[in-house]
Protein backbone atom coordinates (compact mmCIF):
# COMPACT_ATOMS: atom_id res chain seq x y z
CA UNK A 1 0.00 0.00 0.00
CA UNK A 2 1.49 3.26 -1.26
CA UNK A 3 0.60 6.05 1.48
CA UNK A 4 3.36 8.86 0.77
CA UNK A 5 5.52 9.90 -1.44
CA UNK A 6 8.55 12.05 -1.45
CA UNK A 7 10.25 12.79 -4.59
CA UNK A 8 10.13 15.44 -7.65
CA UNK A 9 7.15 16.54 -9.91
CA UNK A 10 8.16 15.53 -13.65
CA UNK A 11 4.96 16.72 -15.27
CA UNK A 12 1.72 17.78 -14.66
CA UNK A 13 -1.65 17.32 -16.38
CA UNK A 14 -4.95 18.58 -15.67
CA UNK A 15 -5.89 16.06 -13.69
CA UNK A 16 -2.98 14.18 -12.04
CA UNK A 17 1.05 14.89 -12.28
CA UNK A 18 3.53 12.28 -12.20
CA UNK A 19 6.25 12.22 -9.30
CA UNK A 20 9.38 10.85 -9.64
CA UNK A 21 10.68 8.92 -6.29
CA UNK A 22 13.73 6.27 -6.70
CA UNK A 23 13.90 6.74 -10.54
CA UNK A 24 10.64 5.86 -10.84
CA UNK A 25 7.62 7.82 -11.72
CA UNK A 26 4.19 7.54 -10.15
CA UNK A 27 0.99 8.73 -11.44
CA UNK A 28 -1.24 10.87 -8.85
CA UNK A 29 -4.65 12.07 -9.34
CA UNK A 30 -5.08 15.62 -7.45
CA UNK A 31 -8.24 18.31 -6.89
CA UNK A 32 -7.96 21.04 -9.16
CA UNK A 33 -7.33 23.46 -5.88
CA UNK A 34 -4.27 21.35 -4.75
CA UNK A 35 -2.46 21.38 -9.02
CA UNK A 36 -2.95 24.95 -8.72
CA UNK A 37 -0.88 24.82 -5.53
CA UNK A 38 1.86 22.63 -6.80
CA UNK A 39 5.48 24.45 -7.00
CA UNK A 40 6.88 23.91 -10.60
CA UNK A 41 8.04 21.01 -12.66
CA UNK A 42 11.20 19.67 -11.12
CA UNK A 43 10.29 20.96 -7.54
CA UNK A 44 10.44 18.58 -4.42
CA UNK A 45 6.77 17.13 -3.12
CA UNK A 46 5.41 15.55 -0.14
CA UNK A 47 2.14 14.34 -1.31
CA UNK A 48 0.33 11.31 1.28
CA UNK A 49 -1.54 9.12 -1.01
CA UNK A 50 -4.51 6.62 -1.23
CA UNK A 51 -4.49 3.80 -2.93
CA UNK A 52 -7.11 2.66 -5.12
CA UNK A 53 -7.39 -0.74 -6.04
CA UNK A 54 -9.76 -1.90 -8.68
CA UNK A 55 -10.29 -5.03 -11.03
CA UNK A 56 -9.31 -2.90 -14.08
CA UNK A 57 -6.81 -0.27 -12.25
CA UNK A 58 -4.36 0.73 -9.93
CA UNK A 59 -4.75 4.71 -8.99
CA UNK A 60 -3.08 6.84 -6.69
CA UNK A 61 -5.09 10.34 -5.36
CA UNK A 62 -2.57 12.83 -3.59
CA UNK A 63 -3.08 15.33 -0.68
CA UNK A 64 -0.65 18.17 0.68
CA UNK A 65 -2.06 17.18 4.54
CA UNK A 66 -3.07 14.21 6.05
CA UNK A 67 -5.91 16.06 7.26
CA UNK A 68 -6.89 16.29 3.70
CA UNK A 69 -6.46 12.51 3.47
CA UNK A 70 -8.13 11.73 6.14
CA UNK A 71 -10.95 13.49 5.40
CA UNK A 72 -11.23 11.90 1.37
CA UNK A 73 -11.05 8.51 3.58
CA UNK A 74 -14.18 9.59 5.36
CA UNK A 75 -15.86 10.54 2.18
CA UNK A 76 -14.81 7.36 0.38
CA UNK A 77 -17.68 5.89 3.30
CA UNK A 78 -20.54 7.30 1.69
CA UNK A 79 -22.41 5.35 -0.62
CA UNK A 80 -22.49 7.23 -3.61
CA UNK A 81 -19.46 9.05 -3.75
CA UNK A 82 -16.54 8.07 -6.06
CA UNK A 83 -13.19 8.81 -5.83
CA UNK A 84 -12.96 11.68 -8.47
CA UNK A 85 -16.08 13.57 -6.24
CA UNK A 86 -14.05 12.62 -2.84
CA UNK A 87 -11.16 14.13 -4.10
CA UNK A 88 -12.81 17.67 -5.03
CA UNK A 89 -14.91 17.68 -1.83
CA UNK A 90 -11.84 17.25 0.59
CA UNK A 91 -9.76 20.12 -0.60
CA UNK A 92 -12.62 22.46 -1.20
CA UNK A 93 -11.25 25.09 1.39
CA UNK A 94 -9.79 24.76 4.61
CA UNK A 95 -11.07 22.20 6.63
CA UNK A 96 -12.60 23.71 9.45
CA UNK A 97 -14.79 25.91 7.09
CA UNK A 98 -16.05 22.83 4.95
CA UNK A 99 -17.11 20.86 8.00
CA UNK A 100 -18.69 24.27 9.57
CA UNK A 101 -20.36 24.40 6.12
CA UNK A 102 -21.42 20.77 6.23
CA UNK A 103 -22.49 20.74 9.76
CA UNK A 104 -24.52 24.04 9.19
CA UNK A 105 -26.37 22.08 6.09
CA UNK A 106 -25.02 24.23 3.85
CA UNK A 107 -25.51 22.13 0.87
CA UNK A 108 -24.14 24.98 -1.85
CA UNK A 109 -20.63 23.68 -0.36
CA UNK A 110 -20.48 21.06 -3.39
CA UNK A 111 -21.29 23.48 -6.20
CA UNK A 112 -19.33 23.56 -9.28
CA UNK A 113 -17.82 19.82 -8.17
CA UNK A 114 -19.58 17.52 -11.57
CA UNK A 115 -22.00 14.63 -9.97
CA UNK A 116 -22.79 16.14 -7.16
CA UNK A 117 -26.55 17.69 -7.43
CA UNK A 118 -29.02 19.16 -4.73
CA UNK A 119 -30.04 15.28 -4.23
CA UNK A 120 -26.69 13.71 -3.91
CA UNK A 121 -25.24 16.64 -1.84
CA UNK A 122 -28.38 16.16 0.79
CA UNK A 123 -27.50 12.32 1.28
CA UNK A 124 -23.48 13.33 1.79
CA UNK A 125 -24.69 16.57 4.22
CA UNK A 126 -26.40 13.71 6.13
CA UNK A 127 -24.06 11.22 6.62
CA UNK A 128 -21.11 13.47 7.30
CA UNK A 129 -22.70 15.36 9.72
CA UNK A 130 -21.93 12.17 12.13
CA UNK A 131 -18.98 11.40 10.51
CA UNK A 132 -17.47 15.00 11.34
CA UNK A 133 -18.22 15.06 14.72
CA UNK A 134 -16.30 11.70 15.20
CA UNK A 135 -13.26 12.62 13.33
CA UNK A 136 -13.38 15.87 15.83
CA UNK A 137 -13.45 13.71 18.80
CA UNK A 138 -10.79 11.21 17.35
CA UNK A 139 -8.15 13.75 16.68
CA UNK A 140 -6.43 15.01 20.00
CA UNK A 141 -5.68 18.64 20.93
CA UNK A 142 -2.41 19.72 20.53
CA UNK A 143 -2.67 22.26 23.13
CA UNK A 144 -4.86 21.21 26.45
CA UNK A 145 -5.04 25.00 27.79
CA UNK A 146 -6.47 25.89 24.17
CA UNK A 147 -9.43 23.51 23.99
CA UNK A 148 -10.04 24.05 27.92
CA UNK A 149 -10.73 27.71 26.51
CA UNK A 150 -12.89 26.57 23.95
CA UNK A 151 -15.06 24.48 25.69
CA UNK A 152 -15.54 27.58 28.22
CA UNK A 153 -17.09 28.97 25.29
CA UNK A 154 -14.72 31.06 23.65
CA UNK A 155 -13.38 30.50 20.05
CA UNK A 156 -10.84 28.76 18.78
CA UNK A 157 -9.03 31.94 18.04
CA UNK A 158 -10.02 34.20 20.85
CA UNK A 159 -8.40 31.36 22.99
CA UNK A 160 -5.12 31.64 20.62
CA UNK A 161 -5.16 35.41 20.76
CA UNK A 162 -5.41 34.81 24.68
CA UNK A 163 -2.68 32.17 25.33
CA UNK A 164 -0.19 33.86 22.65
CA UNK A 165 -0.02 36.76 25.69
CA UNK A 166 0.78 34.47 28.17
CA UNK A 167 4.76 34.12 29.64
CA UNK A 168 6.55 31.04 27.62
CA UNK A 169 7.79 30.31 30.99
CA UNK A 170 4.31 29.20 32.48
CA UNK A 171 4.51 25.37 31.10
CA UNK A 172 1.60 24.08 33.25
CA UNK A 173 -1.69 23.91 31.56
CA UNK A 174 -3.34 25.02 34.45
CA UNK A 175 -1.15 28.25 34.89
CA UNK A 176 -1.97 29.06 31.17
CA UNK A 177 -5.34 28.48 31.52
CA UNK A 178 -5.50 31.29 34.43
CA UNK A 179 -3.53 33.64 32.58
CA UNK A 180 -5.12 33.63 29.44
CA UNK A 181 -8.55 34.03 31.34
CA UNK A 182 -7.13 37.26 32.76
CA UNK A 183 -6.30 38.13 29.44
CA UNK A 184 -9.70 37.68 28.28
CA UNK A 185 -10.97 39.66 31.29
CA UNK A 186 -12.56 36.39 33.71
CA UNK A 187 -9.66 36.33 35.54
Amino acid sequence: MISYLDGKIILKKDKFIIVEVNHIGYTVFLSRQTLLRLPEIESSIKLFCFQNVKEEALDLYGFLTYDELDFFEILMDIRGVGPKAALEISVLGPLDRIKQRILAQDETVFAGIHGIGDKKAKTIILELTGKINAFAKSKPSLDEAETALTQLGFTKQQAKDALSKVSSSIKSSEERIKEALKNLGRG
